[in-house]
């Protein structure tokens, strides 16, 4: 098949690779703009443009999906899909309607349950036994197309989110491949009314943990905020982010050291052992290291005046 690719961070990459190895011609990756990165606020390409740039593929990174250039050379190609992967912006209806065989996007998690941007982050804050990824047919609504395919995988008990973005990467290369060979002779699905589930964009702030929620919330919480942004807690310095924590029995008040070796905090039920951490402008080290670099005593409170690294 004739495809356009669209996708943007490295969760994509493995999806085009897998296209071209399954000999369909990418006729265009379209990635979003080069954008600054680091202290030294670099232009650096997303990882799929440089991806398509060493398989010589063409590219387009369009700051404008309506108008300029961009749409006429999209509708211009004769493709016969294009394939969708966090790309990161939303479709105007004449680009969905191009392609001969329309647009079909891969996501990463089991419609209807958890549309929108951060799908895996969600599963995890929700306890979720399991999930997956699917294609659907793209319409103007944000992941409410019909379903092709799905293929599911059981989270592990210590999964994160960057344990789980790899492997759902791997398992949407194999079912885009898939879906991609059926196509002309499958018929989607209609997602049910049920179970929807809405999964908004992570920022920073979700990783702020309140000790005053039960543990097993806050395991969730910190595992699926890992590895960005990490799961944290604030310092006079900045924050201290929780880089491993583990649920333990305990009881104290929300934010109590109850142990300092290994460092145990007090929540809102039960309590966390903060097993490995990050302190503010230092790099990662068990939590034992930690409470002893702060000379911490037990029934102090995580925010008070001793934590002050």
């Amino acid at each position: 098949m004739r495809v356009i690719f669209m996708g943007t961070p490295d969760f994509a990459v493995p999806t085009l690779n897998a296209l071209v190895g399954a000999g369909h011609e990418v006729v265009l990756v379209v990635a979003q703009p080069d954008q600054p990165v680091g202290r030294g606020r670099v232009l650096t390409a997303p990882p799929v443009a440089a991806r398509a740039g060493a398989l010589g593929l063409p590219l387009a990174q369009p700051r404008a999906l309506r108008s300029g250039p961009f749409p006429e050379r999209f509708r211009g190609l004769g493709a016969d899909v294009a394939v969708v992967l966090a790309y990161g912006r939303i479709l105007p209806l004449p680009l969905l309607q191009a392609p001969r065989l329309g647009c079909v996007n891969v996501h990463a998690s089991l419609l209807p349950r958890w549309r929108g941007a951060a799908p895996i982050q969600a599963a995890l804050l929700a306890g979720d036994l399991e999930t997956g990824v699917c294609t659907q047919q793209m319409e103007e609504g944000l992941d409410t197309g019909p379903v092709f395919l799905e293929a599911r995988t059981a989270l592990a008990p210590r999964e994160t989110a960057g344990t789980l973005h790899d492997r759902l990467a791997a398992m949407s290369a194999e079912i885009a491949v898939q879906t991609l060979s059926e196509l002309e002779r499958r018929t989607p699905t209609p997602q049910g009314s049920d179970g929807v589930c809405w999964a908004p964009k992570i920022e920073k702030a979700d990783g702020r943990v309140d000790w005053a929620l039960p543990a097993e919330a806050l395991d969730r919480r910190v595992r699926a905020m890992t590895p960005w942004p990490g799961g944290w807690t604030p310092l006079a310095k900045g924050p201290l982010r929780l880089a491993r924590a583990l649920p333990v029995e305990g009881a104290g008040a929300p934010g109590e050291v109850l142990s300092l070796d290994p460092l145990v905090v007090a929540c809102g039920e039960g309590a966390l052992a903060l097993e490995r951490v990050v302190p503010p402008g230092r790099k990662e080290m068990d939590g034992a290291s930690f409470a002893r670099g702060q000379r911490l005593t037990v029934g102090e409170l995580l925010g008070g005046d001793a934590w002050r690294w």
